[in-house]
């Protein structure tokens, strides 16, 4: 067993947005570690299977809780029925997200705030429900965000702005809650394999969406949920995940300009906006 590994072993994780992508990964490689999981999503059903999974792994059976983000007694009862399941929890993750893309002037105020809601409010209510217990045990918060944290591109402006939102929120509370002994972890991730650029701006997956960028461009889920995981073990304030990712936040930081040049291209070119995902 690796230090990653033993750094979960026989802790309790939530994981909100447990029922694909990132999400899903997570509890596979945090179950295969030894972790007292709870696995919360709304979609109960693909939990369920994925719990069995697990479980036929021959690791202990996942929790599992039907949980809408955006409504508080969903995360209240969420983190009760972990503790009451597991006597305690150790580490939360926010993970529970999707974006709402398209240009300004086809989205209305209600596409962003329905977009931050999940994306920003989502997190805030999980730390907030999550909080009295993760102090007990000067556990660990971990918050799922995003290279967009750092650089905007046109087409994109909820997500990207969400996940400001989000970067911001992080940078502002790990000193905080340092003090009484929570570390917070804010991963920020590139292009990775999941199932977020198939679904669309009211939140419904379309199975048969194509895969908007480049295969070349997307990192293997079971390699980026392993760098999260480290960088969790390692108590880090933020990781960058993927090499692209890396690259984008150094041109953010040093070389704004490039991506600014880049955004006006992409913005006056054909194609140049993300769009929502259409069913083949």
């Amino acid at each position: 067993m690796n230090k990653t590994q033993s750094f979960f072993r026989d802790k309790a994780v939530l994981i909100t947005g447990a029922s694909s992508g990132i999400g899903e990964e997570l509890a596979r490689q945090l179950g295969q570690a030894g972790a007292k999981l709870t696995l919360a999503a709304r979609r109960k059903e693909r939990l369920e299977e994925l719990a069995q999974r697990i479980t036929a792994a021959g690791k202990a059976r996942p929790l599992v809780v039907k949980c809408d983000v955006t409504q508080d007694e969903d995360l209240q009862s969420a983190v009760s029925e972990t503790v009451r399941q597991w006597g305690k929890l150790d580490v939360v993750i926010a993970n529970a997200g999707f974006g709402v893309v398209g240009p300004l002037k086809k989205l209305s105020v209600e596409d962003y705030g329905r977009q931050f809601e999940t994306n920003v409010f989502g997190v805030l209510r999980t730390i907030y429900a999550a909080l009295p217990e993760i102090e007990k045990n000067k556990g660990n918060i971990v918050i799922i965000g995003s290279v967009s944290g750092w650089t905007s591109s046109p087409g994109a402006s909820p997500y990207t702005m969400s996940k400001f939102a989000v970067r911001a929120l992080a940078n502002s509370i790990t000193p905080e809650l340092g003090l009484s002994g929570v570390k917070v972890t804010l991963i920020s991730p590139g292009f990775v394999a999941s199932e977020i650029r198939r679904v669309d701006n009211q939140g419904e997956l379309h199975e048969d969406a194509k895969e908007p960028i480049p295969a070349w461009l997307v990192v293997r889920t079971d390699k980026a949920v392993g760098e999260i995981l480290r960088a969790v073990a390692k108590g880090k304030q933020e990781a960058i995940i993927t090499g692209h990712g890396k690259a984008l936040v150094f041109l953010a930081r040093f070389m704004p300009w490039v991506l600014r040049l880049a955004g006006r291209r992409m913005a006056a070119g054909r194609g140049g906006y993300r769009t929502e995902p259409k069913s083949a």
